[in-house]
């Protein structure tokens, strides 16, 4: 080890340090012989005071990198810590000396350190339809007035914009909220929620308002769908996305494959649910979801969901036979199975220039209660049991960086059982057909085309553009 750092010091020693060679006197051709013996002489005088200058310098370095490690070699050990010198005996940790130099002031937090970070997702769409959208219904089902189903307005509209917060209130916790800005000028809170950080063991817990775990879609936000709209399935049995207020657990499982278990009680707040004035638990739901890598390119993930409501006098509206609005109300309660999967392709895993998704859900409902029909005026009520189920299918395809182009094909099935809302012998269904172009990660602008059946009579095309912008800080989504 000393040599090789005497080594170092030799070959790093700087030229400056040495003292500059004499100068050397050029002999002239056809001088003498005893001029350029006498020449000679000189220039090894001048070799022999150099070689002697060099080394005594070295000599000088050598004695004082062995006075240097004379006096580590003799320095007394470091004091121990607070907590070496309790674990060694009872005394005292041994104070610092006094020539200890003053450990560095911490550096000054940041100016949003303890602010939330802030996303706000700019939406904006421009919708042209062969039928009117103000009269849009599913036939043989009967939803909330206020559902938000169907196309939505003709012409321009602001369409869904999204403002959202998050941050870390502490080791253990961090909140999000998303405020949902709609076009009539509305607002509303789609989650405000709180979940733990800390639990361990893969648990978390969350509290507040959230977006159920069912399925695949429901939990994602309106901006990270690959169509303009939610499914018919989701629209006429969850009245689009189901939320509610309540209590989620969570369990990761520590496996190589991913599962994923879900359980959550809450008020049933919305569709299905009524948002009864009960003391008691309204909603209830469970899920599972598994999923892994299958080689470099692909990867899956599949679930089981079920998802049980309760009502009691909840308003509803629907079309009979004939296509007239039938007014009722509904007591009882509603279980919604959801059966998802999804397969996503990407050569070697990398999904920036080209990639495929392949996502379907099954969702199957069941009502058991009564039905008040007309509750305004002859109010008929009898018992109301009717099962409903409906799929759908998309595949969405980026054939080149930045652009991609999708196929979505959907059904619903009311059956005999829909009572007062009986179909008009044809099961509702659509079909779309989307572009869109994403310049970079944070804008979107997309069109679609969908011919929509869902309500008795002539089909309706529907065509879209929408634009899609994201400011801000926002998470990152989930598979």
């Amino acid at each position: 080890m000393h040599t090789f750092l005497r080594a170092s010091l030799v070959l790093a020693l700087p030229l400056a340090f040495l003292p500059a060679p004499p100068a050397v006197a050029q002999t002239q051709p056809g001088a003498s012989q005893d001029a350029q013996s006498a020449e000679i002489k000189r220039l090894r005088q001048d070799l022999a005071t150099l070689r002697a200058s060099y080394e005594a310098r070295l000599q000088a370095l050598e004695q004082r990198l062995q006075a240097a490690e004379a006096r580590l070699a003799a320095a007394p050990p470091p004091a121990p810590s607070g907590a070496q010198a309790c674990a060694g005996g009872w005394g005292a940790p041994a104070p610092a000396p006094a020539t200890a130099a003053a450990p560095p002031a911490a550096a000054p937090a940041a100016a949003n350190g303890f602010n939330p970070a802030v996303s706000l997702i700019l939406s904006g769409l421009y919708g042209r339809t062969t039928r009117n959208p103000s009269s849009y219904a599913i036939n043989g089902f009967g939803l909330p007035p206020n559902a938000q189903i169907g196309p939505g307005g003709r012409g321009f509209s602001l369409a869904e914009s999204e403002l959202g917060l998050s941050a870390s209130v502490d080791p253990w916790f961090s909140g999000q909220a998303h405020i949902s800005l709609h076009p009539d000028n509305s607002v509303t809170v789609e989650e405000a929620f709180v979940q733990t950080t800390a639990l361990g063991h893969g648990l978390t817990l969350k509290a507040g308002r959230f977006y159920s775990s069912i399925g695949y879609l429901n939990s994602q936000h309106a901006h990270t769908w690959d169509f303009v709209d939610a499914p018919l399935a989701y629209q006429a049995m969850l009245g689009t996305q189901y939320n509610d207020d309540g209590v989620q657990l969570k369990w990761l499982a520590p496996t190589d494959a991913f599962i994923e278990l879900a359980a959550e009680l809450g008020r049933g707040l919305s569709f299905p649910g009524g948002d009864n004035d009960r003391n008691g638990v309204g909603m209830a739901a469970l899920s599972v979801h598994t999923g892994g890598d299958i080689g470099l390119s692909n990867s899956w993930r599949a679930g089981l969901s079920v998802l049980h409501a309760k009502a009691s006098g909840q308003a509803l509206q629907g079309l009979d036979a004939a296509g007239g609005v039938i007014p009722s109300a509904f007591s009882g309660s509603t279980r919604v199975w959801v059966a998802d999967a999804v397969w996503k392709w990407a050569p070697n895993g990398n999904a920036a220039r080209t990639n495929f998704k392949l996502q379907g859900e099954y969702l199957r409902s069941t009502r058991d209660g009564d039905l008040t029909v007309d509750p305004d005026g002859l109010a008929r009520t009898a018992g109301y049991r009717p099962l409903a189920s409906g799929w759908y299918l998309q595949g969405v395809y980026q054939f080149m960086p930045a652009w991609r182009v999708g196929l979505r094909a959907e059904r619903l099935h009311a059956g005999a059982s829909a009572g007062v809302y009986a179909p008009s012998g044809r099961r509702p269904g659509k079909y779309s057909l989307m572009l869109d172009y994403s310049p970079s990660e944070f804008s979107r602008v997309r069109v679609q085309f969908a011919r929509d059946r869902a309500r008795p009579g002539a089909g309706d095309n529907q065509f879209f553009v929408q634009y899609q912008m994201s400011l801000g800080a926002h998470g990152a989504h989930s598979y």
